[in-house]
């Protein structure tokens, strides 16, 4: 890529004009990072073959017809050569954040040392996307928020014009992330200016305290005060000792009060297992690292009854929890392997596809074809929340925990092939395993 050229003073005039851009032809895709692959798929979203305007934009892209490409807060600008002599003045708005959202992403980038690290080498880590999107922060903009305007007579949204202009942006993401983050409405200058502040601003805190202050959440654990105010204090006593099983359970006898309709296996079953769910609980709650830890929320009926199944019952205690579930035999059984591997989210990731992010399928794509470097990368297709390998009995499920969730389709049904990981490569390399989960 040519030497860029900045307008202005470089980062406070936020404006930056990138000369033409040589033909791609031949290239199987406009981007390389995760983040340029976002970006593209933001644009086409579900519609990529619906509409041939996206196709004429990406070959315009591909022949080298768009000109000098400015790019400002919130609007990426160009000039196009179409089939008229003078080329069309085309451009593309794009929401930029609002200080809430910068506030919220510079914290998350401020919070972890590797997240600085990555921006001061040109590179967005994925991780910090994911920090962002949990805090309320989208940092890649969705197709509904993109604006096309062009002085050609199409009335396409966009028209093929723009749809080149948006797709060379790709390219541009690709050697710097930053101008994404102008487009949202920050320079880089400025950005990294903000970044170092808060960091020294951390450093100095965490100096005087003489503990370490986490910053990325802008609170303090009361622990962390207590340890650092106590003054000759007497130490709290240790805990109880932890359990390390439950305690033996009633054996129940008889056929139970006729008419009653209580099955004395049945109350044993579950005796049983609120028992087993106690001695738990209590380990939890006695382990060091609880204070830290998310308590898990309570459960549904239905997720109650997949995970009463998971307990392998007596028979009659499992058929009578299927007929309460509504399931008939292998849709227990798939629900059960869910359960085993997943918990609550393993049951959701089974039953109830949703939206992801662009980013986070671009980000798996990249990582997948990383870990399958020098031999055939299997190709995958976006299906919502879902990445299926083309060909293959293979497919990943991303979960609202963003751990990737690897199924195998077994007599033409997808099963739960095994238990999530957070790298995608590792959760495919799961699923293809031929051997049964």
């Amino acid at each position: 890529m040519s030497a860029r050229r900045t307008t202005g003073r470089p980062d406070a005039a936020r404006s930056r004009t990138f000369p033409p851009l040589p033909p791609a032809r031949g290239r199987r895709s406009f981007a390389e990072s995760w983040w340029g692959n976002a970006w593209v798929e933001a644009l086409e979203g579900k519609q990529r073959s619906a509409d041939g305007r996206l196709a004429r934009g990406r070959t315009y892209a591909r022949g080298g017809n768009v000109g000098e490409i400015t790019v400002t807060p919130g609007r990426v600008a160009a000039r196009v050569q179409g089939s008229r002599r003078t080329p069309y003045r085309t451009s593309m708005d794009i929401p930029v954040l609002s200080e809430r959202d910068w506030e919220l992403l510079l914290d998350a980038a401020a919070g972890q040392a590797g997240h600085i690290a990555a921006l001061l080498d040109r590179d967005v880590p994925a991780e910090l996307a994911e920090d962002a999107a949990r805090a309320g922060v989208r940092l890649l903009p969705r197709q509904g928020e993109l604006t096309p305007a062009c002085s050609c007579p199409d009335w396409g949204h966009p028209c093929k014009h723009a749809a080149a202009v948006y797709y060379q942006v790709a390219r541009l993401l690709d050697e710097d992330p930053f101008v994404l983050l102008l487009l949202r409405g920050r320079g880089e200058q400025e950005l990294m200016d903000e970044l170092q502040r808060r960091n020294a601003a951390q450093a100095a805190l965490e100096s005087a305290s003489g503990h370490d202050v986490p910053s990325a959440a802008g609170s303090v654990p009361a622990k962390d005060v207590f340890a650092a105010a106590r003054t000759g204090l007497p130490p709290l006593p240790g805990p109880p000792p932890a359990t390390d099983r439950p305690g033996p359970t009633a054996l129940l006898t008889g056929a139970g009060a006729p008419g009653t309709g209580i099955d004395p296996a049945a109350l044993e079953f579950l005796a049983t297992d609120a028992a087993a769910r106690a001695a738990r609980l209590l380990t939890e709650a006695l382990s060091p690292a609880s204070p830290d830890a998310a308590p898990a929320g309570p459960l549904d009926i239905d997720q109650d009854v997949i995970r009463l199944a998971a307990a392998e019952g007596p028979p009659a205690v499992t058929a009578r929890l299927a007929d309460a579930a509504g399931l008939g035999h292998a849709d227990l059984a798939r629900a059960v392997r869910a359960w085993r591997h997943g918990g609550p989210e393993g049951l959701r990731v089974l039953n109830e596809p949703w939206d992801p992010e662009p980013y986070e399928l671009a980000a798996a794509r990249d990582a997948v074809r990383q870990a399958w470097e020098g031999e055939r990368t299997p190709a995958l297709r976006a299906t919502r929340n879902r990445l299926t390998a083309t060909g293959r009995a293979a497919q990943l499920r991303l979960g609202s925990d963003r751990l990737w969730y690897p199924y195998r389709k077994e007599s033409g049904t997808w099963w739960p092939a095994g238990p999530a990981d957070r790298d995608p490569a590792a959760a495919l390399a799961t699923a293809l395993d031929p051997e049964p989960s």
